[in-house]
């Protein structure tokens, strides 16, 4: 008899973006035409100064292992990045780099959190930090994001998990948010700061998309005072330097915990590849013109996205403050046909047409906070958006098929009518 997998492995949930990615790549090979919308993935090449910096180390043999906590000469660029960027100076001795910038939720609750520990989410919320928190027995303490308050994070929702919560420990904070691009303004930041400062309480704070503020400039929970003791910013190459298969990123703390994840990296990890970093070091600190020439369509194409949408009878979309993703309401579409919005994007994939879909992700991959919303990214040209707008717009006004497809998949029926407004 095999042996019986733990009630942790048995009840994680994936990523939905991949999931869905799986069943677009599917209908692709069996000659489907799909706009891919699903995958927060660059559609720009790596730029060509990391490209060669990442060779030539090849060449150079640095193929070998590289000390757990990163290169000397990469913690120092990032240091030196992240002080020119974002307004307030740290060292090499405050950065820690990992394969990407999702290994470090699982860092920071490894080295934060005890069984039964309370870790306030904001919701809809990145996949992935249900299944981290998790792993740790923790709690997650949800507190819902409203577009009547642009997505931003409800401070006073913190303020009562500190008060009220017996083993409040951890908050996760995102932003530029994904899903929704909502984005945490200067008095957000100094609010959660003033609350949390001073208690035995971490902030993971997750920042991907620094560069896709669409608004003024990031700010980081780090520049508030104090909070470099508290938290623990992730950062990844992925969005910024269209380096996502490169798996490069890096936390900025205080030295104290980068000391902590630097044992905790020895033994999950061992180390980063050095070529990798070595690429990194080169996109930051000769890339930065081609990064903002490519955030600068990411903006447009976002624009562009918007305005589609909300040309659809039943659709609503605010301007996202940041990221590439649009996250439309599509409540008075599902409410109309009795779908849920996850069984709406399935319906835009895989049948409102035989020879064209869609493919993008119901709010509900993200909590349910997200029922009654669609996220779209866009990463695609731009005749491919325009054409997954009409595409969606003709789709939601073919009755006869969105019966038969939820005949077909009856887990799609939507129950209780959404709310159409917060």
């Amino acid at each position: 008899m095999p042996p019986s997998y733990t009630r942790f492995s048995t009840s994680i949930q994936p990523e939905s973006a991949f999931t869905v990615l799986a069943v677009a790549r599917q209908l692709i090979a069996a000659g489907k035409e799909v706009i891919e919308l699903e995958i927060g993935d660059s559609p720009f090449a790596t730029p060509d100064g990391a490209v060669e910096a990442g060779i030539q180390a090849i060449r150079d043999g640095r193929t070998t292992y590289g000390p757990s906590v990163g290169l000397p000469e990469f913690r120092a660029a990032a240091a030196a990045y992240v002080t020119e960027e974002h307004g307030f100076e740290v060292t090499a001795k405050h950065v820690v780099a990992g394969p990407g910038a999702k290994t470090f939720e699982q860092l920071f609750c490894e080295a934060f959190l005890e069984p039964e520990d309370g870790v306030l989410v904001f919701s809809p919320y990145f996949p992935t930090y249900a299944a981290n928190i998790a792993r740790r027995g923790a709690r997650m303490v949800l507190s819902s994001l409203r577009a009547s308050h642009a997505f931003r994070p409800n401070v006073g929702d913190v303020r009562r998990f500190l008060d009220e919560d017996s083993r409040a420990k951890a908050i996760f904070l995102n932003s530029p948010h994904n899903p929704t691009g909502g984005v945490a303004t200067g008095d957000d930041l100094r609010g959660l700061a003033d609350l949390v400062r001073g208690r035995d309480v971490a902030v993971f704070s997750d920042e991907p998309y620094d560069c896709m503020v669409w608004e003024g400039r990031h700010q980081s929970l780090l520049a508030q005072p104090g909070m470099l003791e508290q938290t623990v910013a992730a950062y990844t190459f992925s969005k910024s330097f269209s380096m996502s298969g490169w798996r490069l990123g890096y936390a900025v703390s205080s030295p104290e915990t980068v000391q902590v994840f630097d044992l905790l990296t020895n033994t999950a990890l061992s180390c980063v590849a050095p070529f990798t970093q070595l690429a990194g070091v080169a996109a930051l600190q000769h890339d930065r013109q081609y990064r903002d020439d490519r955030m600068k369509e990411f903006h447009r194409k976002v624009e562009l996205l918007v305005r589609g949408v909300n040309t659809i009878d039943g659709v609503t979309c605010l301007m996202p403050g940041g990221t590439f993703y649009v996250f439309p309401s599509v409540a008075e579409i599902c409410n109309r046909h009795g779908i849920t919005s996850h069984g709406l994007a399935m319906y835009l994939l895989e049948g409102a047409d035989e020879r064209l879909g869609v493919a993008c992700l119901g709010g509900e991959c993200f909590g349910a906070a997200g029922a009654g919303f669609l996220r779209l990214s866009c990463a695609q040209p731009d005749d491919r958006l325009t054409a997954a707008v009409s595409f969606i717009a003709a789709a939601t006004t073919r009755d006869d098929r969105i019966v038969a497809y939820l005949d077909a998949h009856p887990d799609h029926r939507l129950e209780t009518p959404y709310a159409l407004s917060d």
